[in-house]
């Protein structure tokens, strides 16, 4: 279906009644990536409360905090789901940390993007590989980036339709639904952790501070991206 018919189908509709209307548009074909942040939970407590036939993935880099390995505990008991978990090729994995050594990615942002094109992104075209949709938790206020995004886009990349589906959803908005529902989330969010990844390269972010300024704290203008979200259209 065009991106266009898309948007026109589910512009009227709530994000309960979007995700089913996705889903039934590519039965089978849809998968959801969580990184168990504040967003993501917001989309997992929506689909596993109402059984939403959307396949949901996480990737996990090996280098995650221990807080975020607890909400994904508190999320796999509370809604008795199902979430498939992909790891970095371990050859890949082994050659970077023989011939670089665990903490190659602060020398450079070309070492960083190494790091994480094969603890993120390579896992991440693995879990697409074969689907039709992918949905994420992104946000136009995140990342002066991210404003360019729409809520449903074709990523060439990956050559998949991509739904946002909170897209224009504020932080206040995300973190009143999670306080509503009782959905769990990581308790690093009350310690000044907005953006978390993978723990080297995350810390609180001070009053003032860019959103995502804790992500690659190390680096300036690097666009503060994995390369998850950069393959644009």
């Amino acid at each position: 279906m065009d991106i266009n018919e898309l948007l026109k189908k589910i512009s009227l509709l709530n994000i309960e009644d979007t995700l089913k209307a996705i889903a039934d548009e590519f039965t089978g074909q849809v998968v959801f990536t969580t990184s168990f942040g504040i967003e993501d939970q917001v989309i997992t407590d929506i689909i596993c409360k109402n059984d939403i036939p959307i396949s949901i993935v996480s990737i996990d880099t090996g280098r995650l905090f221990s807080e975020t390995y607890k909400v994904h505990h508190a999320t796999l008991e509370k809604y008795k789901c199902k979430i498939k978990v992909y790891y970095p090729n371990n050859g890949s994995l082994q050659k970077l940390l023989t011939e670089k050594g665990p903490y190659s990615f602060y020398e450079s942002v070309e070492n960083r993007k190494e790091c994480c094109n094969i603890r993120k992104v390579e896992p991440l075209g693995r879990a697409l590989k074969e689907m039709n949709c992918w949905i994420t938790g992104i946000r136009a206020e995140q990342s002066p980036e991210r404003t360019n995004m729409q809520i449903i886009e074709e990523d060439k990349g990956y050559n998949i339709i991509k739904l946002n589906p909170i897209f224009d959803w504020t932080l206040d908005q995300v973190v009143s639904y999670l306080d509503k529902n009782n959905v769990p989330y990581n308790s690093l969010h009350h310690k000044g952790y907005i953006s978390i990844g993978c723990e080297p390269c995350t810390r609180a972010i001070k009053p003032g501070e860019d959103f995502r300024a804790g992500r690659w704290w190390w680096e300036n203008n690097s666009g503060k991206e994995c390369g998850l979200h950069t393959h644009g259209k």
